[in-house]
């Protein structure tokens, strides 16, 4: 009897879960949450490859200014 309760269990999850994806597909206030949320988070996606380059260019730089006074 066990194995039935799970049937109902995973029904119940699969229903649930086409309510709130049609739902949050189908609303507005959603969609422009989603879009701007994506912006942001290329926005800074972009931000830190730039900091990423900046900051090896620096490491680079400063290892070199390094192993000069060294020599």
């Amino acid at each position: 009897m066990a194995g039935g309760g799970n049937f109902i269990h995973r029904v119940l999850s699969y229903v649930a879960n086409e309510l709130i994806v049609n739902g949050l597909a189908n609303n507005p206030s959603f969609q422009r949450f989603a879009v701007r949320t994506s912006r942001k988070m290329n926005e800074i996606s972009e931000i830190a490859a730039q900091k990423k380059k900046e900051l090896a260019e620096q490491v680079k730089d400063a290892s070199k200014n390094f192993g000069s006074k060294d020599q």
